[in-house]
């Protein structure tokens, strides 16, 4: 069957069966990988899973031809991936009630790929598509850094007030074996590999007598990404008169997003107790990060810069750290008014003396390029935190309720007084990393039978 033929039985077909999708075979052509990811883009976290992840892929598996499957390219991720990629194959559409792709272009990527590569993100993302994609093609399915925590959050057996790494792994492996649900189970049993991006995640799963082959730590995606936009993010650093190594990077979060504002969407009553976890908390959290800063500029004369890792978090910023400090710390503070992708941000942050965040993945940006940097954890942000301790970083990381701005502070002296001897820490970290994402993309080529 030819191209030609083939998306016209593919349009014509109401319901595609295995038989479709088994009518393009490898035959001597190139490994091919169908990445699903691209999860949101109000997030420059999960817009820079994507190109970490493709990163790795073209740099460990150069011969690899590899589809994106996206989630959602807005905010001008869509160009910045073509841009950046433009080798980069990408096909959208979703799945019907039949589960089986509802246009012609997806379904052809379901016939001509080796393996479904689900990308890193919370909570096995769209793992009902690689369900639906394991059963009807047959085709192996591989899974490159989740987490899988099954206590943080709203939800039936879940603690919407979450709990330390410490207490959410006692919790997750004191779970029945039976805990997983029935398809969860399934595409976890026949995947070709399963890294998880923190361990936590791995031990629970291995609790649960997951039986793929291949279930080991993988970090997040986010940490291969190597793109920067120097262009953009050095001559925004001149105007501010932001100098490389002499200013720290500070991004605040809500311990639960508010997706029903960003989404313009009608509040629920599982919002109401988001939000009143945030009235309740928000202050008392970044009240610790004031004081570190103030310290910071006091003891140093430094500037600060604030900015988002969430769209919603531009304006936050302002609101809860900026505003709040006394009028001569404040003067030293620069505030960034504008979202942005990940690769400008790579850029600001790669000058950066240190990036402290209360989100997880800017400090992952700021590892990749040698930058020292701090994870301050809410107990909300679900057990993928543990990755910072997996790979190294456990004296970079903090649980907000156990912290406090002198903690803070000081373990920021440490760095201020020995830069190079911090950075020489953030390399030897991803140096690490690196080991365990060879590992990752050799099981991507070994699944593609390459």
């Amino acid at each position: 069957m030819n191209r030609r033929d083939f998306l016209t039985s593919a349009a014509a077909s109401a319901s595609l069966g295995p038989a479709v999708f088994a009518a393009a075979r490898k035959a001597g052509r190139a490994p091919s990988v169908l990445l699903r990811s691209s999860w949101q883009s109000v997030n420059i976290g999960d817009i820079g899973h994507t190109p970490g992840a493709l990163s790795l892929l073209y740099r460990h598996f150069p011969e690899v031809e590899i589809t994106l499957w996206p989630g959602n390219l807005g905010h001008g991720s869509r160009e910045f991936l073509t841009k950046a990629y433009p080798q980069l194959r990408i096909v959208e559409g979703s799945l019907g009630k039949d589960e089986r792709p509802t246009n012609a272009r997806l379904a052809q990527a379901w016939a001509e790929t080796d393996l479904y590569l689900s990308g890193s993100g919370s909570g096995f993302p769209a793992s009902n598509h690689a369900v639906a994609f394991r059963r009807a093609t047959g085709k192996p399915v591989g899974v490159f850094g989740v987490s899988t925590d099954p206590i943080s959050g709203i939800g039936a057996g879940r603690d919407p007030e979450g709990g330390t790494l410490a207490s959410l792994r006692e919790r997750a492996l004191k779970l029945p074996p039976t805990h997983l649900a029935a398809d969860l189970r399934f595409i976890l049993d026949q995947a070709a590999f399963f890294f998880c991006r923190d361990t936590i995640s791995r031990d629970y799963l291995k609790s649960q007598g997951v039986r793929t082959p291949i279930l080991e730590f993988g970090p997040d995606a986010q940490l291969g990404m190597p793109l920067r936009d120097d262009t953009r993010g050095l001559a925004w650093l001149k105007e501010r008169g932001l100098e490389p190594g002499k200013f720290i990077c500070v991004i605040p979060r809500l311990r639960y997003t508010p997706y029903y504002k960003i989404r313009n969407t009608a509040r629920t009553k599982d919002d109401e107790t988001r939000d009143a976890i945030n009235d309740r908390t928000t202050e008392r959290d970044h009240a610790k990060v004031r004081a570190m800063i103030e310290s910071y500029v006091r003891a140093t004369g430094q500037k600060v810069m604030i900015c988002a890792e969430m769209t919603y978090q531009v304006e936050m910023g302002r609101e809860v750290l900026v505003n709040p400090l006394p009028s001569d710390v404040k003067r030293h503070v620069v505030w960034r008014d504008t979202y942005w992708l990940p690769d400008e941000a790579a850029s600001i942050y790669a000058q950066a003396q240190c990036v402290i965040s209360l989100e997880c993945h800017s400090p992952l940006i700021a590892l990749h390029q040698g930058t020292p940097t701090f994870y301050v954890r809410q107990p909300t942000d679900t057990c993928k935190g543990q990755m910072y301790r997996d790979f190294g970083a456990n004296d970079w990381f903090f649980e907000v309720d156990e912290a406090d701005g002198p903690l803070l502070w000081s373990r920021l002296e440490t760095i201020v007084k020995d830069p190079a001897a911090a950075r020489a820490k953030a390399r030897a970290i991803m140096a690490g990393v690196e080991n365990r994402q060879r590992r990752m993309v050799q099981a991507v080529r070994e699944a593609c039978g390459a």
